[in-house]
């Protein structure tokens, strides 16, 4: 219930859904109207009238792909119907431009007969650049994919068919390398006779393997002549029946080389792993569970065994977004008139070949510094590695042009350049920030540990694999709060009230007792504040982080931290740092939660710790000291405490990154002011890290950006502590929380590694 309540709140969130519609020319003038539609739009309409294909020079046509339903077969929901299909849909969307900037409009009809289905795509065609047919039950997908590939000249793609198909079809191929085994003579058995299982024993036969080496198995058994023959099988299916006797799964696999699973849950015993060839290739790709389970066919056999799943949480993920954006985007560009067999070939070999290179530093990053290198454990690439689009895109193209599919010729060197100016260098900050905690997740102390938001968070936290959550708060109100929300976990709470914690108390004492706090009085703290009892438990390293603030004013959720944990040895304030991140670049604005009216020494201490954390997200810092004023255009106290902060770390030795200042804020971030008006500047490009005059500034600055400039936020996070601490703001989202948890889960690896 946890998840459905999140993902229904995240789906209903103003605007609802998870796609729109936004201009791309500019719109604000009289003039701007008057080109963009009357009378201007008129000059477009009669050159295409004239040249049909002037619709990818005056439209977005080009760049616009129709994803369509019927909702007749969508994944582990069945047949649900159009309207149903359409939040599956608008992901798709999603996907489409997260990876490769297509952009989709999605159709749901409400057409279950073949001809009316087709008829209804077909007729769309001077809509769209391509159609992604998605969800549609077999057999008749098959029949409509081919029809509508006959009538339709732009690209058409079953992607539940082809998808699959492509992917595993790459970690085939590595696959088979690592064993030194030749794809023509391996056996293959399929368990699953649905849309994708054909459309992957297609595929493999495409790459090379025999027909007549591939069992295919249904819910009945194995597809056989006979049965062929009696008319229990479709003319799909038929393709794969073979001349050997009646049997099940456990007869195809017995000596099968390959295994290749899109069926249901749980079907694959160990025993029938080890009937299985020396060193067997498992690809296991019911979603969301497996045929057998990843480690329980690992462990059946002694020998290697090279095992692929359709989930994240273990190696060699079977993930279509590896494959239709990029396809797509490579069929879109060069203007394919279809998706032939030889662009699907070069795709799956362009993901093989990507996964055999050295991995960058940021995808290795991106998942938590794993060793990720070609082998068993590594066949086929990340979805998050960029390098997805610049090869398989290419690849894609240029094998539309050799094989006659394409009305556009590419140079791949400049097309590449096309690709990197299309897509900027955005990076999926958030993204980056889970992957790497999910690797290594750290014990985070959730102080406000009965809040309902925290509960979910937690549970978010767990489920997610980011952190090992700790509520601190009364269990009985945490067990209770958890049960009403139907959450199916098991978290881990400390109940100041009911243990005992008085060591914790004598340490508060330690700390503090020449501050004014008497034994007793630490006792109360522990008992009574979870914010102190939180803060003494991450000094003590029984928590590596913890998280609080959702509840309390700013003032009173860092007194305690402060107090008990206190700065870094190098560090003498601390400051509240905002991540926030737009399509094409990511800032860091600080101070925006802490230091009311910082000084010199102050503010130079800010902008170095910011620059760190840039650092710690993989981000070269160049920082900016903002003001009213440029660089010594006004005259006053404030002004002339910014000039002193640069000036020191201008001086200071350890100062590794260009900062500069005082400045405007848009001094600051457009490279023509910057580098026209200031070209004394230190900062040659704009600048990511924006350190303000005070904390007012501070705070209305990021919120402005955020609210105003459709900014993500993260944040705050404290720099300049010794421990890892983050403090929420009130009326935070559980998103909020989860996202600033990985933050401090991050926060906490970066210290174990120093």
């Amino acid at each position: 219930m946890g998840l459905d309540e999140d993902a229904l709140e995240y789906h209903e969130r103003e605007p609802p859904g998870k796609l729109e519609i936004a201009t791309t020319k500019p719109t604000n003038t009289q003039r701007d109207l008057s080109l963009a539609y009357s009378p201007g739009v008129a000059a477009p309409c009669r050159k295409i009238d004239a040249n049909p294909e002037d619709a990818y020079k005056y439209t977005a046509k080009g760049n616009l792909v129709g994803v369509v339903s019927n909702g007749s077969a969508v994944l582990g929901l069945g047949d649900i119907g159009a309207q149903a299909s359409k939040p599956v849909m608008e992901g798709k969307g999603v996907l489409f431009k997260r990876f490769a900037d297509i952009d989709v409009f999605d159709i749901e009809l409400d057409q279950a007969d073949v001809d009316a289905f087709v008829e209804s795509v077909a007729a769309m065609e001077p809509t769209f650049g391509g159609v992604n047919v998605e969800d549609v039950k077999a057999p008749e997908c098959f029949e409509i994919e081919e029809r509508l590939r006959e009538r339709m000249d732009i690209p058409v793609f079953h992607d539940d068919q082809h998808g699959t198909a492509i992917i595993s079809g790459a970690g085939l191929i590595n696959a088979l390398d690592i064993f030194e085994k030749d794809i023509g003579d391996v056996d293959i058995a399929i368990s699953g006779a649905g849309a994708s299982a054909i459309a992957c024993a297609k595929f493999y036969v495409s790459l090379g393997a025999r027909k007549e080496n591939i069992t295919m198995c249904d819910s009945t058994g194995i597809l056989t002549e006979e049965r062929a023959e009696n008319g229990d099988l479709n003319e799909y299916k038929a393709e794969f029946a073979r001349d050997v006797p009646e049997g099940d799964l456990a007869d195809a696999m017995a000596d099968a080389d390959v295994f290749i699973g899109l069926s249901a849950p749980g079907i694959v015993s160990p025993e029938m792993v080890r009937s299985m060839a020396d060193n067997p290739v498992i690809f296991a790709m019911a979603n969301p569970d497996p045929e057998i389970g990843y480690e329980d066919a690992k462990q059946a056999r002694e020998d290697t065994v090279i095992m692929g799943t359709g989930r994240s949480d273990h190696p060699n993920m079977v993930n279509n977004v590896l494959g239709f954006p990029f396809i797509f985007r490579g069929a879109l560009d060069a203007r394919a008139t279809g998706i032939t067999e030889e662009m699907k070939v070069a795709a799956a070999e362009a993901l093989a070949e990507l996964a055999r290179e050295d991995v960058p530093d940021q995808v290795v990053k991106a998942y938590g510094d794993q060793p990720l290198q070609f082998g068993p454990e590594y066949i086929i690439p990340k979805p998050v590695d960029p390098r997805v689009l610049f090869e398989v895109a290419p690849a894609v193209a240029e094998a539309a042009m050799e094989s006659g599919a394409a009305r556009s010729e590419l140079d791949t060197d400049e097309y590449v350049e096309r690709l990197e100016a299309r897509l900027g260098k955005s990076r999926e900050m958030m993204r980056v920030v889970l992957n790497k905690a999910q690797s290594d997740p750290k014990r985070l102390a959730l102080a406000e540990g009965a809040n309902e938001k925290m509960i979910r968070a937690a549970f978010q936290l767990q489920e997610q694999g980011i952190a090992e959550p700790v509520l601190i708060g009364e269990r009985e109100e945490v067990e209770a709060t958890r049960d009403d929300l139907g959450l199916e976990f098991e978290p881990e709470v400390v109940d100041p009230e009911n243990g005992d914690y008085e060591e914790y108390a004598e340490r508060l004492h330690e700390l503090r007792q020449r501050k004014g706090i008497t034994r007793s009085e630490a006792s109360e703290l522990v008992e009574n504040d979870t914010n102190y009892l939180a803060s003494v438990m991450v000094e003590q390293d029984d928590a590596d982080a913890m998280l609080t603030g959702l509840t309390h004013h700013y003032p009173s959720a860092l007194r305690p931290p402060l107090e008990v944990i206190g700065t870094a040895p190098d560090a003498d304030y601390a400051a509240g740092v905002y991540m926030l991140t737009f399509k094409n670049q990511v800032v860091f604005c600080a101070d925006a939660t802490v230091n009311l009216d910082p000084d010199a020494d102050v503010l130079s201490e800010i902008t170095k710790h910011t620059a760190t954390l840039a650092r710690d997200f993989n981000i070269e810092p160049r920082a900016a000291l903002l003001s009213y004023s440029n660089f010594g255009s006004v005259e006053t106290e404030g002004t002339a405490k910014l000039r002193d902060a640069v000036g020191d770390l201008h001086d200071d030795p350890e100062v590794d990154f260009p900062v500069d200042g005082e400045m405007q804020a848009d001094t600051a971030v457009v490279e023509d002011i910057l580098n026209g008006t200031y070209d004394f500047a230190d900062l040659e490009d704009p600048a990511n890290v924006l350190v303000f005059p005070n904390l007012e500034a501070g705070n209305i600055g990021y919120k402005l950006l955020q609210r105003l400039g459709g900014a993500d936020a993260i944040g705050p996070m404290l720099v300049g502590m010794d421990k890892p601490v983050h403090v929420l703001q009130r009326g935070d989202e559980v998103k909020d929380i989860v996202n600033l948890g990985a933050a401090a889960v991050v926060d906490a690896q970066q210290q174990e590694e120093e």
